[in-house]
């Protein structure tokens, strides 16, 4: 993520720094899942295209159609959201129940 506009030369480097660790969205649900998270809602707010890719691309030698076709539209910006239930604690009923 950036605030402000990149003025500098963009590299094939910066590209697979950015997108290394992203997950799979099956992936991704099921760790927030595991962690407790219920309702999670995933919003693309952009989706990458190989258009955006192809300049990193040829600068890596990797420019060629099957290439592209597979970069084109799997890499996307999201917002995430989801909830994390309150954790509901056990109360005693007694004094001797407890124990």
């Amino acid at each position: 993520m950036s605030r402000r506009k990149y003025v500098g030369a963009w590299s094939f480097e910066l590209w697979v720094g950015c997108v290394a660790g992203a997950l799979e969205e099956s992936t991704y649900r099921s760790k927030l899942s595991v962690a407790g998270f219920e309702a999670v809602d995933i919003e693309a707010t952009r989706v990458y295209r190989a258009a955006d890719a192809k300049q990193f691309l040829e600068e890596a030698g990797l420019s060629d159609d099957a290439t592209l076709a597979q970069v084109d539209g799997r890499i996307l910006s999201a917002f995430i959201r989801a909830t994390k239930p309150v954790a509901v604690s056990k109360t005693c009923c007694g004094p001797t129940c407890c124990s």
